[in-house]
């Protein structure tokens, strides 16, 4: 057996009030996938950023290639070999790939020559099949092409060992696919890779060894010949988790949220949603997917109210409008839960009791004669927070002191538990884990069994595909394709979420 390239052994760091590390062990081999696995909170960034010396550990120590490091900053790991692609891509968009190598040489190099660098890229790009023009500016590229360009600079540096924090999280199938073959290029060339994810079916392929996290300590290390989907996930949750989901067989009802010929521009002015036209009926899920920017945020806040509508209408239950508020619409029947559960779902410094009646504070029971009535807040609250399995010291306690996944809950059973018809849902698993992403799923079928209309709107294509009846799939503002369930295969979306039809 080859030695090891990367050890790190008994990492522990502790912040204010929490342990996100404690006695973490990781071994890496050259030539090797090694995957950290765990939930949002699990310690997964911690020990990275401890790895590329953003944070420096209070016990422990890290060898490489045998030797003894202390790593103090990211220029250190970078002079001994460790890159990291950062989920968030550090590239500037006005510069070229040759710039933005250049800027990140660290040492005095004129812009204005790129040959030696250009033709170094070149010869990388041929090497790892990564396609990257070195004179293609960044703000020109697909999100693919980005990331590429992020491998490339730490390859131009030589790098040994790379690790890669999320990075298939704004990828379309094709992408991903893409960038496993490369991945599996570096692994060949010897270079050991450590690659975080939360994407089980992911994580089954791409990895040589798992290590799963959880509360900051190693719950578990593996192979993928000796796991399953299932064991990983009870591995990083600590009990069984519910992973495939079930449509049961139902028959549509009538149309309940209608959008015709919509058109509506984005925050720069551009048309963000340019003639889109669907239908979503009762007892039924319509998946939105596409890879994040391509409308899909533009068309939830027109269809809210809370964005203005360029031409085009909306319908619900059968009431139309061009000009919606959020008002009108929760008024003619429809429910929202928004993408950013903090900044338009729930206001973190009222009460779980205040957030979960918003919508309704000014509604009998909750109110008499203009008067709040705090016992039949109190009482509806203390229900929902039964039903829907909130986790809260109490009713009183501030939303910001939960958890995501606890906040999602409030959100979900407020806007679930009204008489509206048709719910709008976006995200609804975002930066919450697999526990809470289990329970959210469960509540939306819930929904739909109840005869619901929902449309659902998720960058998380397994999700989608898991719970719609149909999917929706956007590309730059347009509909590519509507597509049943049982005709949909990944590969065939993947191509309409790149634009090809």
């Amino acid at each position: 057996m080859q030695p090891p390239m990367l050890e790190m052994r008994n990492i522990t760091k502790r912040f204010p009030g929490v342990v996100a590390n404690e006695g973490v062990d990781l071994t890496v081999l050259p030539g090797q996938v090694h995957t950290l696995l765990g939930e949002n909170g699990a310690g997964k960034s911690t020990l990275v950023k401890i790895l590329y010396g953003l944070y420096q550990p209070d016990e422990g120590n890290i060898s490489f290639d045998g030797s003894p490091i202390n790593i103090d900053s990211p220029a250190t790991a970078i002079g001994i070999g460790i890159g990291m692609i950062h989920q968030h891509f550090m590239l500037v968009d006005t510069l070229t790939v040759a710039e933005n190598v250049a800027l990140g040489l660290g040492k005095q190099l004129s812009l204005t020559n790129l040959k030696p660098i250009r033709q170094r890229i070149e010869e990388v790009s041929e090497e790892f099949g990564l396609r990257v023009n070195p004179d293609a500016y960044i703000w020109q590229m697909a999100v693919g092409e980005r990331q590429r360009a992020e491998i490339l600079k730490a390859l131009y540096r030589n790098v040994r060992l790379l690790v890669l924090d999320e990075p298939t999280a704004v990828l379309t199938p094709p992408e991903v696919t893409d960038l496993f073959v490369t991945l599996k290029q570096l692994t060949a060339d010897g270079r050991g890779l450590v690659f975080i994810s939360h994407k089980l079916n992911e994580v089954m392929e791409i990895s040589d060894e798992i290590t799963v996290l959880r509360d900051g300590k190693v719950s578990g290390h593996t192979r993928p010949a000796e796991c399953t989907r299932e064991s990983l996930a009870t591995l990083m949750v600590g009990r069984p988790v519910e992973l495939t989901r079930t449509l049961e067989a139902q028959t549509p009802g009538t149309p309940k949220l209608e959008v015709h010929s919509l058109a509506v521009r984005g925050d720069r002015g551009k048309l963000a949603v340019e003639d889109v036209s669907l239908q979503v009926h009762a007892g039924e899920i319509v998946g939105i997917v596409g890879v994040s920017g391509n409308g899909q945020r533009e068309l939830a806040e027109a269809i809210m109210g809370l964005r203005e509508i360029e031409s085009g209408e909306i319908a619900i239950n059968s009431q139309q409008t061009s000009t919606p508020t959020p008002k009108q619409v929760r008024q003619m029947g429809l429910a929202y839960v928004p993408e950013e559960r903090m900044k338009y779902g729930s206001i973190g410094d009222f009460t779980v009791a205040e957030n979960l009646v918003l919508t309704d504070y000014n509604r009998p029971p909750y109110v008499r004669r203009g008067v709040l009535s705090l016992s039949a807040i109190e009482q509806r609250s203390k229900q929902l927070v039964d039903d829907y399995s909130i986790r809260t010291p109490n009713t009183q306690t501030l939303t910001r002191k939960l958890s995501g996944g606890n906040i999602q809950k409030v959100v979900l059973a407020r806007e679930f538990s009204g008489d509206a018809e048709v719910l709008l849902v976006a995200q609804p698993t975002r930066g919450v884990d697999i526990g809470a992403a289990e329970y959210i799923h469960q509540q939306l079928l819930t929904q739909r069994k109840q005869g619901k209309a929902i449309l659902l709107i998720s960058e998380d294509l397994d999700e989608v595909m898991a719970l719609s009846d149909r999917l929706v799939v956007m590309y730059e503002g347009a509909i590519m394709g509507q597509i049943p369930k049982q005709e949909a295969t990944t590969e065939q979306i993947g191509l309409l979420m790149s634009g090809v039809s």
